[in-house]
């Protein structure tokens, strides 16, 4: 719903129930002469005098008008300037009888404009059309727009409402509402305004929808004439019942902006929707539908079978659609939580693939979610970033940017080109970052466990990122952060105190959760990480309280079980190689909170001591059994939270032994892998057998 919308004022007055005229409406006359040669209407006398005699209305008082009759257009006749309401309502009353409106004859509008600068395009009509919405679809700014009418030979009241909505896509910022007063203060969008009201009876309905809808963006004022009776005539054009989809889905989103979901006028739309064919529908209107029921329509799980059915129907469009379409449709499953159409989102990320080098921000942005949400994954997508983001990173926007490696974090995807490109552009670019946007990019570094080329530069950005903008994390996402750093051996040593502290610890304790075990882990892995790695630390110690026993949490782990199907294998080898079970135990739970997937105990001579042996053990044997899950995916790269347990294990006095599952999966046969642990855990003593 709008908050703050626009309504025109009128410098016209009146002075004993008179208009007044002077010097400002003489100049007015001059103007409408210019407004009349840019747009005229063609199709009949009376149109071609039009807006002559509405300037004969204005110039000239007449007893029976005892108001302007267009008084928000006043600023096309005179001086006057825009003036921003600072209060909305929402106004549900526009079916209002307009006074003496005059009485338009159906038809098409046609306006046409200067041709001494005109657009060198065909004679041929379609031509003309198609030719001319290329260009607006191209353009960029508002300059351009006006820039394109002016130069047009003749343009239709569609292409007229056309070129107004994309101006307000183009232009219209919600933080900004003096660039949509200033857009309204532009002569060519008061001209088009100006003949949308004059002539709302004889518009096209899809004009007139798409003019409603450009005018509700432009936040004009919805109880000036012109937005009352282009909601009449929708309103009047509805009951009609023979609305397109497309016309329907447009006149939804005005109303649901206007009016918000409440609006009674949204079930009898939805009704007609529902009444038409679905096997008819397009692959154009079947995304339109989907963002107006995203646009509100469809929330709290309403209209559910009707999206059963359009998913069905989307299944067997999605490599005709074009990638906005697909982009439509991809964030309507996530916002519409459409959890059971996983068959329709994976086809969708497939075919968008191709369209990776052409996608904006804002659509890369929506697939990255959309695979976010689902938890997918796709090898031809990450193939065709790899390609083509590297050379983007620079200019992208942060969000799509940490999308991207909010993605990858997620799949474990380490993707050299692209974590490289991200490092760089961090280091130039980080300072307009938000705090989130800052430790989305910096924390898959750690989870991945991969160091970029300019780690140095890297992370003394991060330093200085910390150290100047330290109290606008939030804890929690702090903590995520320098716990993200310690994995890949980034000591924040000198904000460890600052977490350690009470006050920060009652903050992390009162956001979101609480203190619940996963960040109670990370807290304890932090401080054993300062107390092993960094023994210059001199700040806070973690209070007791706040530590762990067992780094294992149900859910959400800095720590992963072993693998049970490779962890068999391995156990079944172990014992031929050791000639019975009990010299060796497995799960063991450390007094550093670590858990072990096996442990093998030495004497002082070297022999193997029963794992039930509780005097003094001179070697012990760490086995770390890595199956595919703790690894990058689709490479041997071990993951931060392994890595940094097999660094301070060893740290610990643990002899550590890796068997990863890339090496032991290759063994065929029993004796391969028995002979395969005895090189691995005693490389330098000579096999007995048994």
């Amino acid at each position: 719903m709008l908050s703050h919308p626009l309504s025109f004022s009128s410098t016209l007055v009146y002075t004993r129930g008179r208009l007044s005229v002077g010097r400002p409406v003489r100049e007015a006359a001059a103007m409408a002469l210019n407004l009349l040669r840019f747009f005229d209407f063609l199709s009949s006398k009376f149109q071609t005098c039009n807006i002559l005699q509405i300037m004969k209305w204005k110039l000239y008082p007449c007893k029976r008008f005892n108001k302007i009759l267009y008084p928000q257009y006043g600023p096309i006749l005179s001086t006057g300037r825009l003036k921003i309401c600072h209060q909305w309502v929402p106004h549900n009353g526009y079916h209002s009888v307009i006074r003496d409106q005059p009485d338009f004859t159906s038809g098409t509008v046609c306006l046409h404009g200067d041709s001494a600068a005109s657009l060198e395009i065909g004679s041929n009509q379609l031509s003309y059309e198609q030719n001319f919405f290329k260009y607006l679809n191209n353009s960029k700014t508002a300059k351009q727009i006006f820039k394109l009418l002016k130069s047009s030979k003749s343009i239709t009241d569609r292409m007229a409402a056309s070129a107004l909505l994309k101006i307000s896509q183009v232009e219209r910022d919600e933080n900004d509402l003096g660039k949509s007063a200033i857009l309204l203060e532009n002569e060519t969008v008061k001209a088009l305004c100006f003949q949308f009201e004059q002539e709302s009876q004889r518009l096209s309905t899809t004009a007139l929808v798409t003019a409603l809808y450009a005018c509700i963006q432009l936040y004009v004022d919805p109880e000036s004439t012109l937005m009352t009776r282009m909601l009449c005539e929708s309103r009047e054009r509805l009951g009609k019942g023979q609305m397109l989809i497309k016309d329907l889905c447009l006149l939804g989103e005005a109303l649901l902006n206007l009016e918000g979901p409440d609006c009674g006028t949204l079930k009898e739309i939805m009704e007609q929707v529902q009444g038409q064919t679905l096997e008819n529908w397009t692959s154009e209107e079947l995304p339109m539908v989907y963002n107006l029921l995203v646009a509100g329509v469809g929330k709290g799980g309403k209209y559910q079978e009707l999206l059963n059915k359009m998913n069905s129907r989307s299944l067997h469009f999605t490599s005709r659609m074009s990638h906005k379409a697909k982009c439509d449709i991809l964030n309507a499953m996530v916002v519409l939580k459409q959890t059971q159409a996983i068959p329709l989102v994976i086809n969708l990320c497939k075919h968008s693939v191709r369209h990776v080098p052409h996608f904006s921000d804002r659509e890369l942005i929506i697939v990255l979610n959309a695979l976010i949400c689902f938890g997918l994954s796709d090898r031809f997508f990450i193939n065709a970033l790899e390609q083509n983001i590297p050379k983007k990173t620079f200019i992208m926007q942060p969000e799509a940017i940490s999308k991207m490696m909010q993605h990858c974090n997620q799949q474990r995807i380490l993707s050299p080109p692209i974590f490289d490109a991200v490092a760089e552009s961090f280091v130039y670019n980080s300072d307009n970052f938000t705090t989130k946007e800052i430790a989305l990019q910096i924390m898959p570094f750690g989870r991945l466990n991969y160091l970029p080329p300019n780690v140095g530069q890297l992370f003394r950005k991060v330093e200085d990122l910390l150290r100047g903008r330290f109290s606008q994390f939030q804890p929690r996402t702090l903590l995520n952060l320098l716990h993200s750093c310690i994995l890949i051996g980034r000591f924040p040593v000198n904000f460890v105190s600052k977490i350690f502290s009470p006050y920060f610890l009652q903050l992390l304790e009162a956001q979101g959760t609480g203190l619940d075990k996963f960040v109670l882990a990370q807290l304890t892995q932090l401080f054993m990480t300062m107390k092993l790695e960094c023994r210059i630390y001199e700040g806070h110690s973690l209070p007791p309280k706040y530590r762990v026993k067992s780094f294992l949490t149900a859910g959400q782990s800095i720590e992963s079980l072993v693998d049970e199907h490779l962890y068999g294998k391995v156990k079944n080898a172990l014992t031929d190689l050791l000639g019975a079970r009990n010299y060796f135990a497995s799960r063991v739970l450390t007094p550093y909170g670590y858990t072990l997937d096996a442990e093998i105990q030495l004497d002082e001579e070297g022999y193997v001591l029963p794992a039930s042996w509780r005097d003094e053990v001179f070697r012990r044997i760490a086995l770390c059994i890595d199956d595919q899950r703790r690894f990058s995916i689709n490479s041997q790269n071990l993951l931060g939270k392994e890595a940094i347990k097999q660094r301070q294990l060893r740290l610990l006095g643990y002899d550590v032994v890796q068997i990863p599952f890339y090496e032991f999966d290759k063994l065929q046969t029993q004796k391969d892998m028995v002979e395969y642990l005895h090189k691995k855990i005693f490389p330098h003593s000579y096999r007995l057998a048994w």
